[in-house]
């Protein structure tokens, strides 16, 4: 715009705005927003990382139910039959006013091969990397030599271990769980995972042995942004992750939907800290999915809830694709702010790279307001890249245009581009306020209903003389009309 706002001039003009809709009937809710004052973000500062409890044992012995019957939720995806959880994967929980952290991981299995190998590899990591572990062993089947074998890999650890035995759902089974002194872990606690028997007097064991703060945690950051990493499956979501990481932090495999729940990790990246959320790939549409994909395209979502910011990745040797399409729409309806990244730039051709800029311009038209970066999860390359991309699509995300500034330019925006004439009348915005940020909303108090296309040419200028890049904005209208005089 050519004029320069005036901040103390567009205040008291804003003001004047504001009075003159004393003229109009006005609700409780309008009265609201017109008050409204936005919270001022908290102080990032360090605490000390809680203690962690690994979870570890052979496939299907019921390791992801004993750990949404501590968490008191459905939150690890629990089917009935084994290898589906295959990465670590940490939850916060809390007993008896303590904090802690949980991790879940694959099951273990000696001499495996394949993904299962990294599976078990996984397990591994998570039993060095914790405070404590509980071995789950199915109380039922009793001990296998698979069961001793993981006994031998806890004893080289030096971590206090748990023997559960799950499964025991009622008191006269209680004998099958006695069988299990003879792993040599000390006394077995019988649990039902499924029901909840026995798991408040196994948690009131384990918080006498854990430490107040973790031995083995680094201390976590309060306030980092925390990051959904979102695509299609294989598209280097958890390549993404564990080059971050600098770890093999989940498990990665060319086949296709490795990653089934959402795996939470604090990483630094060219000096900023951040809270990435690798979640399981979407595949098709909710309500055709079953099973797994169903529950974890439910995780997906629900990562996309906790997160502040989405990164959407591509892969940039295939076309972009309506799932691709349909995976920003879902980030979109989610109201974080977005970020693209196109992965695997380093196997780019030039042929290639010019259908996709194509693909681009067709397909994802509605989002060219979100940061681009090129990266190869695999390789490392540019990944430093994102960290610009995402201060910048989170700085925008918590913008806040003062009122004074935003009516000078509604006022001005109007002047310039009046509302089309409908029905013999002319819509004219009479204010206008932020109503909140993250993402940014907006609420415009007009005389007339105002139509989609100058909805969006003011979301535009929006986005011209205040940037925006990388974060949603939502638009609404309160239409009111002049108070009849008596």
């Amino acid at each position: 715009m050519s004029e320069e706002f005036e901040p103390e001039l567009d205040i008291a003009k804003a003001e004047v705005l504001k009075a003159e809709l004393e003229d109009y009937d006005l609700d409780e809710e309008d009265l609201a927003l017109l008050g409204i004052q936005l919270d001022e973000e908290e102080l990032s500062e360090y605490r000390p990382a809680p203690p962690v409890l690994a979870i570890v044992g052979r496939p299907n012995v019921g390791k992801s139910a004993l750990v949404n019957r501590i968490l008191g939720r459905r939150e690890a995806v629990v089917e009935d039959r084994p290898g589906i959880t295959r990465d670590r994967v940490s939850y916060k929980a809390e007993w008896n006013g303590r904090p802690l952290t949980l991790v879940d991981t694959g099951g273990w299995e000696h001499d495996a091969t394949g993904i299962d190998a990294s599976v078990a590899e996984q397990a591994e990591i998570a039993v060095d990397l914790s405070d404590a572990v509980l071995f789950v062993v199915d109380a039922l089947v009793g001990a296998t030599a698979s069961d001793e074998r993981v006994v031998k890999m806890l004893r080289g650890t030096g971590r206090p271990v748990f023997l559960v035995a799950n499964k025991i759902d009622d008191s006269h089974l209680d004998s099958e769980a006695a069988a299990l002194w003879s792993l040599g872990l000390g006394e077995p606690h019988p649990v039902s995972a499924l029901h909840g028997r026995g798991v408040a007097d196994l948690l009131d064991a384990v918080m006498k042995v854990l430490p107040e703060k973790s031995a083995v945690a680094a201390d976590e950051y309060r306030g980092p942004r925390k990051v959904a990493l979102i695509g299609r499956p294989n598209v280097g979501k958890s390549s993404l992750l564990n080059k971050a990481t600098g770890t093999n932090r989940a498990v990665v495999n060319d086949l296709a939907g490795t990653t089934r729940d959402p795996i939470d990790e604090q990483v630094e990246i060219a000096g900023k800290i951040w809270r990435f959320v690798d979640t399981a790939g979407i595949r098709r549409r909710l309500h055709r999915q079953q099973g797994v994909d169903f529950y974890a395209s439910l995780r997906t979502a629900a990562a996309l809830e906790r997160a502040e910011v989405a990164v959407v990745l591509f892969d940039v040797t295939e076309p972009i694709s309506e799932a691709d399409v349909r995976i920003v729409q879902l980030a979109l309806d989610s109201g974080r702010a977005l970020v693209l990244a196109f992965n695997k730039w380093d196997l780019l051709d030039e042929d290639r790279r010019n259908y996709l800029e194509k693909e681009i311009e067709r397909d994802l038209a509605h989002v060219d307001w979100a940061p681009r970066v090129n990266i190869s999860a695999s390789t490392g390359r540019h990944l430093e890249k994102l960290v610009p991309a995402l201060e910048l699509a989170l700085e925008s995300w918590d913008k806040r245009i003062p009122t004074g500034k935003l009516n000078a330019f509604l006022q001005q925006l109007q002047a310039e581009n009046p509302h089309p004439i409908r029905g013999g009348k002319q819509p004219r915005i009479l204010f206008g306020t932020q109503a909140a940020s993250r993402p940014p909303k907006f609420v415009l108090f007009s005389t007339g209903f105002l139509e989609a296309g100058y909805r969006r040419y003011i979301t535009r200028r929006l986005r011209e003389d205040f940037g925006f890049e990388g974060s949603p904005i939502e638009i609404g209208v309160r239409v009111r009309e002049k108070r009849k005089r008596r």
